[in-house]
């Protein structure tokens, strides 16, 4: 079916999708390493680029390629490039546009190994990088160097929740011959869509949202152009982070209630967030759905809902937040995000325990720093599991 001009709710069902041979109402998983040649000359053509087949299933497979025209489909980009994990995918998009030399700006509050794998290993190979508050306009112009070859966005972002805005930033970058590189994950193509609004490239940890069901890991890029989809898959297929076709199955089952899934939570989290702007526990709450959130206009304009993930800060610093941990009995002390069950933790004791003081702090992310994010779970079981906890700090 060419679901081109389709909604995007018939999309996720059909998009990508293929005619089995055998007459699957799914796609099948293809669970092979290797594929038969018809012939030796089938072979070489497909090893030059010509004609239809497959070869292996690092360069490609099926039911990973079902996917990867799915999500591809839903961003309105030119093509995916499925991975093993989220870092997978950021580890494809580094090695393809970063180098000996370049330089890259990047959302402070980054999801942390994205963070750690530029400070830590990049930095070793000649790549130079600047961490800043990507919702502020001018310290993005301010921090744009001769050598800089990539912009990195993150937003919303993890765990501040701050929103930077995509189209200005796209124009900014643009003009200095800069690609543009946002992580959607928190969004998921149902909110926002990147590529529509100027960026370049697009990714997700599918393990979020797009599957949603916290049973696997994975990873997902999408180009705007034939150009940058060639040179990326090139790195991932050289590096090896290709995903494996039961992987894929399971997503392409999981994307398919992605609109009701994040529908649902939202609703949740728009009423968890009402409930704790006026706690007396609760030093402070950011989440883009409230009009006392700084880029709440912004979020209204370039998404088309708040999400389910929002921040806030409990009273008693470290300690409150460590009490929350340890007390609340619905919602699941865990990271990872964007699955039907709810899940709590608390970044200064738990994700960035490893980080400095001073780093910390830079990214906004603080002592009392609680990230939430909301499931599917009746709310109001939901509320009462957080005032019981923090009854207890």
């Amino acid at each position: 079916m060419n679901t081109k001009d389709k909604g995007f709710e018939t999309k996720l069902i059909h998009a990508g999708a293929f005619d089995d041979p055998m007459g699957s109402a799914t796609v099948p998983i293809y669970q092979t390493s290797t594929f038969a040649f018809k012939n030796a000359q089938h072979g070489a053509d497909l090893f030059a680029g010509k004609g239809e087949g497959y070869i292996y299933t690092r360069i490609g497979n099926p039911t990973i390629d079902a996917l990867e025209k799915n999500i591809a489909e839903l961003e309105n980009g030119f093509g995916g490039i499925a991975t093993s994990s989220g870092m997978g995918a950021v580890s494809a998009v580094y090695f393809a546009l970063l180098g000996q030399g370049k330089h890259i700006v990047c959302t402070a509050s980054v999801y942390g190994p994205s963070r750690g794998l530029l400070e830590q290993d990049f930095v070793r190979f000649g790549v130079e990088y600047t961490f800043v508050h990507t919702s502020d306009y001018a310290a993005v112009e301010a921090a744009i160097k001769a050598n800089t070859s990539v912009l990195y966005l993150e937003t919303p972002s993890n765990p501040t929740m701050e929103i930077s805005d995509i189209t200005a930033l796209s124009e900014l970058a643009h003009k200095h011959g800069i690609i543009v590189v946002v992580d959607n994950t928190f969004s998921s193509p149902y909110l926002q869509k990147p590529l529509d609004l100027g960026a370049d490239v697009v990714l997700h940890s599918v393990t979020k949202f797009i599957n949603g069901h916290a049973d696997i890991v994975g990873g997902v890029i999408v180009t705007k152009t034939a150009e940058l989809y060639k040179k990326i898959r090139h790195a991932m297929v050289y590096m090896g982070s290709n995903m494996d076709p039961h992987q894929a199955f399971m997503v392409i089952r999981g994307v398919k209630t992605l609109s009701l899934r994040i529908e649902r939570a939202q609703e949740n989290a728009i009423k968890i967030a009402d409930y704790l702007k006026n706690h007396p526990k609760i030093e402070w709450i950011t989440y883009p759905g409230l009009t006392s959130h700084p880029q709440h206009e912004l979020a209204k304009k370039q998404m088309s809902g708040f999400g389910s993930m929002l921040s806030f800060g409990v009273k008693g610093g470290y300690k409150g937040g460590v009490t929350l941990m340890n007390n609340v009995h619905l919602a699941i002390l865990a990271v990872s995000l964007g699955g039907v069950e709810t899940l709590i933790q608390h970044p200064a004791s738990m994700t960035h325990a490893g980080v400095s003081h001073d780093e910390k702090q830079k990214a906004g992310i603080t002592d009392e720093l609680v990230r939430f994010s909301v499931g599917i779970e009746n709310v109001e079981d939901i509320i009462a599991d957080l005032e019981q906890a923090l009854a207890k700090i």
